[in-house]
């Protein structure tokens, strides 16, 4: 199961992170964002220490969704070094996922 972060975490978790850092931007009541949900879990599988995986539920961590402006989710958003280098917005395949990450971490 993928780890959470929250408003209170995310500085620490991700924008500090000496690794790449995926977050999929969420909420459970978001049915396209259940779908993703599992092939999210599945690349975190594949990371082996070279990038971390969060999943952030919208719902309970506003502050942090409106400083990204998530107006549509499921969104996943690639961070590097603090900064983010790719956004996906809508479900994709785990191979949209997969390929966009892997660029990332060129």
């Amino acid at each position: 199961m993928t780890s959470r972060t929250t408003d209170a975490t995310f500085q620490q978790e991700v924008l500090s992170s000496d690794i790449p850092v995926v977050v999929d931007f969420w909420a459970p009541w978001c049915g396209p964002c259940r779908l993703v949900g599992p092939i999210i879990d599945k690349i975190e599988k594949t990371a082996n220490g070279r990038f971390k995986v969060y999943k952030l539920n919208v719902d309970e961590n506003p502050q942090t969704a409106s400083a990204y402006s998530i107006t549509g989710i499921p969104s996943v958003l690639i961070f590097k070094s603090g900064k983010v280098v790719k956004q996906l917005v809508g479900a994709q395949s785990e191979q949209g996922y997969s390929a966009a990450i892997e660029e990332a971490l060129k």
